[in-house]
């Protein structure tokens, strides 16, 4: 009787220590193959008739969403996946922002090869909504920032706005500012998670 008592005690103990451990370990990793971000640049200045926005696209997004027992999502993206779609420009002219965009005033990807956020709060306003706060490291500093988040069918749809400058990145400027890039970027991802 009493050998049977501890043998039902240590099983207890055996399923309640796997069952922590799976709490624990409860994430789901992002889907590359059907994850993107989209960055849209806007132009402002004098002649801006004359000048372009701009759209971005990044895909093979990685990192993992950690469903319990505290929520946290982390996110990296190579500089190098962006890629300039532009589909009104020329290929010659898309080659161009592309390679501005890659250079020292812009991304410098050579020195900041990846982009960072990782949340330090989140909190659900809605069965399907929740506002995202956390740490965004571009161009080799770290700001805070805040995604608004929605679940529609598996897919996590988001957007913010952040600004250049505060990234120690100078919005493009020429002809002595009478065509330039606004400060002002926004940014809608879309992820899915895997099973």
């Amino acid at each position: 009787m009493i050998r049977h008592r501890i043998l039902f005690g240590w099983l207890q103990c055996l399923l309640l220590s796997f069952g922590v451990c799976l709490a624990q370990t409860d994430s789901r990793k992002i889907d590359p193959g059907s994850s993107r971000i989209t960055v849209m640049v806007f132009k402002s200045g004098l002649f801006s008739a004359f000048a372009h926005d701009h759209t971005i696209e990044a895909r093979g997004l990685q990192g993992e969403v950690q469903m319990a027992p505290n929520q946290q999502i982390e996110l990296r993206v190579e500089t190098s996946k962006l890629q300039v779609l532009d589909p009104q420009l020329s290929a010659e002219k898309r080659a161009e922002v592309q390679q501005t965009m890659e250079g020292p005033k812009v991304l410098d990807i050579a020195r900041f090869p990846q982009i960072l956020f990782k949340s330090t709060s989140i909190k659900q306003v809605s069965p399907q909504s929740w506002t995202v706060t956390g740490q965004l490291t571009l161009h080799g500093q770290t700001q805070p920032i805040t995604l608004t988040v929605d679940e529609q069918g598996g897919l996590y749809r988001g957007r913010t706005a952040l600004r250049q400058r505060d990234f120690g990145m100078v919005p493009v400027s020429l002809f002595g500012g009478t065509v330039k890039v606004k400060d002002e970027v926004r940014i809608e991802f879309n992820l899915a998670l895997t099973n």
